[in-house]
Formats: C-alpha cells, sequence, structure tokens
C-alpha cells in the first residue's frame, strides 16, 4: 500500500503555507495527499447549545476550514489524489497516530492561537519529537520554500552509516533533480597530554581527517540505490547547529536524523535538530533512526 503524505491543516495561513509544499512534495513523488483537521471542539462549546444544533459550531468551522484546504490544494494540482480526516481529538494525538502509517507527516512551522508567536509551534515539535515517520517543519525564506537553490542538505551526525536520513535525503535531491550537500561538522577539542610536543596543526588535521570518514562511510551504502544523485561531502570545524544554520540559507531541504533522548517531558529532540526546527532557512526534515 502506498503510504501518504500527510498534512495537518488549522486554517492559518501557516497551514496553507504548509499544505501548498506539500501539494508540491506529493506531487515529486507521486504520492497521494491526506488533509487532516483536528480539534476537541467539544470540550469548549456549551453542551446544552450542541444539543438543540444538528451540527456544532465546532463542526462547521472544521468542514470549512478543510474544504477550503481541499480546494486550494485542487487549485494548486488538479491531478493529485487528495482525501480527507477531521477528528475530534488534540492534534499532537492525531498527528503521532497518523505518522504509524505515512510517508512523512507535515506541519507549518507556527502554532495557532495563544501560541503563535513561538518560533515553532508547540504540536509541531511534539510530533517531531516523537513521531514514527519523517516528519517536515515548513519554514524558512521564499526562495528556501520555492525550492530555487537545487540542493538538498543533509546533516552527518556520529550513528549516519545506514541511516534512514540518508536514505531519506537521497531520495528527495533524486524527485527534485538536484545536488546532495552532506555536511559534517567537527569540533577540535582542547589539546591532550602526550609524551610529546604537539606540531602544529597537528590536533586539527588529525580530528578533520576523522571527521571526513564519516560522510564517506554514511553515503557509500546508499550512493549506488541513487545513481543520478550529485553527491558534495564537505567537513566544516565548528558546532553543528551553526553550521548547518549557515547552510540551510542554500538549500530547500535540510535533511536529518532525530537524535532523541527520554527526559521526564518524554521523548525530546537533540540541539541540534531543536535549534534547525526553530531557525533553519529552509524546510526541515527530521527523521526516526532504528534503534
Amino acid at each position: 500500500m502506498v503510504r501518504p503524505l500527510v498534512v495537518g491543516v488549522d486554517g492559518s495561513d501557516v497551514s496553507f503555507l504548509a499544505l501548498d509544499w506539500a501539494v508540491d512534495e506529493a506531487a515529486l513523488h507521486e504520492l497521494p495527499l491526506r488533509l487532516v483537521y483536528a480539534s476537541r471542539w467539544e470540550r469548549y462549546e456549551d453542551t446544552a447549545l450542541g444539543l438543540s444544533l444538528k451540527r456544532s459550531a465546532g463542526e462547521v468551522l472544521a468542514d470549512n476550514i478543510v474544504g477550503t484546504a481541499v480546494e486550494r490544494a485542487r487549485l494548486r494540482n488538479a491531478d493529485l489524489n487528495v482525501s480527507t480526516q477531521v477528528l475530534g481529538d488534540d492534534p499532537e494525538s492525531v498527528l503521532l497516530r497518523e505518522s504509524d502509517h505515512a510517508y512523512a507527516v507535515i506541519v507549518g512551522s507556527r502554532g495557532r492561537g495563544a501560541f503563535t508567536g513561538l518560533l515553532l509551534g508547540s504540536v509541531g515539535l511534539a510530533v517531531a519529537g516523537q513521531a514514527r515517520c519523517p516528519v517536515i517543519v515548513v519554514r524558512g525564506d521564499k526562495a528556501g520554500l520555492a525550492g530555487t537553490h537545487e540542493r538538498v542538505l543533509l546533516g552527518v551526525g556520529d550513528s549516519a552509516k545506514g541511516s534512514e536520513a540518508v536514505r531519506f535525503a537521497f531520495r528527495e535531491a533524486a524527485a527534485r533533480g538536484c545536488t546532495l550537500d552532506a555536511v559534517r561538522a567537527w569540533r577540535c577539542p582542547p589539546p591532550e597530554t602526550t609524551d610529546r610536543p604537539l606540531l602544529a596543526g597537528e590536533p586539527e588535521r588529525y580530528h578533520e581527517g576523522r571527521a571526513s570518514a564519516v560522510p564517506d562511510e554514511a553515503l557509500e551504502e546508499r550512493a549506488g540505490e541513487f545513481p543520478t544523485v550529485r553527491v558534495r561531502r564537505f567537513t566544516v570545524e565548528g558546532p553543528a547547529h551553526k553550521v548547518l544554520m549557515q547552510r540551510s540559507a542554500a538549500a530547500d531541504l535540510l535533511v536529518m536524523g532525530a537524535q532523541r533522548r527520554d527526559s521526564h517531558l518524554g521523548l525530546q529532540l537533540g540541539r541540534v535538530a531543536h535549534t534547525a526546527l526553530h531557525h533553519a532557512e529552509c524546510p526541515v526534515a527530521v527523521v526516526p533512526q532504528s534503534q
């Protein structure tokens, strides 16, 4: 069964921007598009009023939002297979359930209501931290959203060999017919005590050499599956979150593996992914890694 692209819609301008991007993404991969609206409207409506009406105000609003979203999607691409789902549940729970059978879940970069001022909506952050499929947060400048850079950026981490993120990045670059830039950031730790004086530049060369081997190992396994994709490998000294943010300004999509950790708040994303979701200049795909 072909897995759909799932996009969360809530009637906001940001969600419609995510919808436009999702329509183009579905067309690139020849996938069906599933529009999902979720809200616990019954929490906020008077019970007596609800009983007196055939349809609640929340249901009417949901239908209007979804209807507008469907019309917008079909105007952008009339040939796309579009389905919808309206559910009376909280958006986070719904999108996490959808992630069980989706190619990817796509959300906007900001929340709605009381949390619109956040750099990333609370729902988007929670879904990116816990989803079982890739989550794409649609954000960035006009060029990045339009896909004019013709470049997919892959952040290569310590355990990237054989990772789902690498394959996802190759697949995205192949669909777009663009270049894949694999970037490994590295840092030179403080000088260690040795039995001999270190030559000038020796620690830097050693750590850079170790870092440069990581992209080769990460890409070797997948390159044969996508022979048409041009790959460029980079090792850059500096904090990974800063290196990737700078390079995201010249990319159409930033792909990274999900480095999750358990805390008292549940699953949380690592610093690099968290920074990218809030500050990248292009859409960001967070791809869960197998344990």
